[in-house]
């Protein structure tokens, strides 16, 4: 989700922890593969809009569940919106379809708390290219954003970033990539866009305008071999970067004190197989939380089975509290708060195989905690 405004949250947790809480767990499919002419949906994305709907943004691969640009694929962006917290789903809707065997992929998004703007950033590629055949200096894979002021029904025309995002001059810079997920907007206005570039390292894009105008952050140093990224602002005011690592046993971790223009020497993070997973700021003892809490979302097992949802209380450091949110197949998350101070997960889920659908869970501090259910409870 990545943005909110400070009163609705403070209202919002102060009533999820209010006395009598019960555990809440709930679970929704929202994309089905094989449906609406599309063979897979991949790569989720989710946002809680500042009037309270929920958007969950997805690829629709219509040839197979292969990347962009490997074989014979065509994918568009698409999304589904929700008035009632995740319960019911709308009908699809196509934000892009760049043309056939052409690629609109990788959502990444985030609120501007000051005037309600969903913006939306992701790639569109050309037939046949991917992040390892894009030529650079090109538009074989470029860099785009849109936004929408209507929570999500309609959208602006593409914004080009590719030159903000990569170095045209830099002959080995052959692509960059949002996220998928994770951008956020700090408390000093800030819209923060965690990206990759390939060959991999990760870094961010920044405007302090509203997204008028827009520059690059210097690469993360040191942290060669990661890629899929997402951000999250900490107590401090420090970024804290999540990094996936495909070379090493674990991701990668690294801070920022200057707003994500900058980044510190990465450290180890969760041990995990290579994949997309989520991090969330979830409550701050200044806005009501009791306590400051960021979650992560990620599959435990090896073959991308097995969701869980880990705590951390010191910022980052570590992260504790496991709880199986799926023990199916399962893949890339994303995360976000909602108005009511749930957690919502959009994930991608399976049952006999993987990527069979992308589904919503949504989910309160007294499950995630069940201690504190009965620590609410009237004596």
């Amino acid at each position: 989700m990545k943005s909110y405004h400070a009163n609705a949250v403070v209202f919002a947790l102060l009533a999820a922890g209010c006395a009598g809480a019960e555990p809440l767990f709930t679970q929704t499919d929202v994309f089905v593969s094989g449906k609406d002419g599309y063979d897979t949906y991949r790569i989720p994305a989710l946002e809680a809009a500042k009037d309270g709907t929920l958007i969950a943004f997805a690829e629709a691969r219509k040839y197979g569940g292969a990347d962009p640009g490997f074989g014979k694929q065509d994918i568009d962006l698409v999304c589904k919106s929700s008035a009632d917290r995740g319960a019911s789903w709308s009908e699809m809707k196509v934000i892009e379809d760049p043309g056939e065997l052409w690629s609109a992929a990788n959502p990444a998004t985030v609120v501007d708390r000051s005037n309600g703007r969903v913006w939306l950033f992701y790639l569109r590629s050309r037939p046949g290219r991917s992040t390892l055949t894009s030529r650079p200096g090109t538009d074989d894979m470029q860099t785009l954003a849109r936004w929408s002021d209507d929570s999500g029904r309609t959208w602006s025309d593409p914004l080009d970033l590719t030159a903000v995002g990569r170095d045209m001059n830099d002959k080995q810079w052959r692509a960059s990539v949002p996220g998928p997920g994770g951008a956020i907007q700090t408390r000093h206005g800030r819209l923060l866009v965690p990206m990759w570039k390939s060959p991999f390292a990760t870094f961010a894009m920044l405007s302090d305008d509203h997204g008028r105008t827009w520059k690059r952050g210097d690469l993360v140093p040191g942290a060669q071999g990661g890629d899929e990224c997402q951000v999250v602002e900490l107590a401090d005011g420090r970024v804290l970067m999540d990094i996936r690592q495909e070379t090493g046993p674990s991701r990668w971790l690294a801070e920022s004190a200057d707003g994500g223009a900058t980044w510190a020497q990465p450290r180890p993070g969760l041990a995990v197989t290579p994949v997309m997973c989520a991090i969330e700021r979830f409550t701050l003892p200044a806005e009501g939380g009791g306590r400051a809490r960021l979650v992560w979302t990620g599959p435990k097992d090896a073959r991308r089975r097995h969701l869980v949802i880990r705590t951390s209380y010191d910022e980052g450091l570590s992260f504790t509290n496991e709880r199986t949110v799926s023990d199916q197949f399962a893949a890339y998350s994303d995360l976000a708060l909602l108005r009511d101070g749930t957690i919502g997960i959009l994930w991608e889920r399976g049952v006999e195989r993987g990527y069979q659908f992308i589904a919503f869970t949504r989910l309160n501090r007294e499950w995630l905690e069940p201690s504190t259910a009965t620590e609410n409870r009237p004596q």
